[in-house]
């Protein structure tokens, strides 16, 4: 788990079918509420990743966002202070200057060309099921990059694919009762990328644990 960290440059080297199995074979191991296991996952390799690179690199130029569920209105405190923290150390690390807003934005849309990798899944949770299936799904998010990790594969959890939920149903042909979590981009690391240089920070326990003692 310490060594994980969200890969941001990947190598055009495509996976075998056998190791992205056996991701998929431990992350089904998920715990869920009631064991309902309401993840759905949609995986792509060769063609179909770049049929779907196209296809978001469409629509991150010429839709409006619109997620299946509310992204943040702002950061505050501490929120914000760790975002601000981690935005400036990757754009550090890529040389965009601060207050350059065509540098950031063209690193922003990295995200729907998946940052070069090979593999890209995309996550979804039927409505139904209301907002414990995200909890549901996030534990399998956790476990299948946690997967990656122990198998020498790089990973990156991706929240900015699901600004573009319709374009992706529609792409794949998915249920409009399938609600869009987030994607995650997949393959061999490009160590050689800057945008791979760097390790943001985690809280200290302390800093997210209260005790209740006798």
């Amino acid at each position: 788990m310490s060594r994980r960290r969200s890969c941001r440059a990947f190598l055009d080297e495509p996976l075998p079918d056998a190791t992205i199995e056996h991701l998929f074979e431990t992350a089904r191991h998920t715990a869920s509420w009631c064991n309902t296991q309401p993840w759905r996952i949609v995986v792509t390799r060769g063609a179909g990743t770049e049929r779907f690179r196209a296809a978001m690199q469409v629509a991150a130029r010429a839709q409006p966002p619109a997620s299946d569920f509310p992204f943040p209105a702002d950061y505050r405190g501490v929120h914000l202070e760790r975002r601000r923290e981690a935005g400036l150390q990757l754009y550090d690390a890529v040389g965009v200057r601060r207050g350059d807003r065509d540098a950031s934005a063209a690193q922003a849309l990295r995200n729907f060309d998946f940052f070069g990798a090979p593999h890209v899944l995309v996550v979804t949770v039927p409505a139904e099921l209301g907002p414990y299936a995200l909890v549901d799904a996030g534990g399998w998010v956790a476990n299948f990059l946690l997967a990656a990790e122990a198998h020498g594969v790089a990973a990156i959890a991706q929240a900015a694919l699901a600004r573009h939920a319709a374009a992706i149903r529609a792409h794949f042909g998915l249920p409009a009762d399938q609600q869009v979590v987030c994607g995650i981009s997949f393959g061999h690391a490009d160590a050689d990328d800057p945008a791979n240089g760097y390790r943001t920070s985690r809280a200290p326990v302390d800093a997210t644990l209260q005790w209740s003692r006798d």
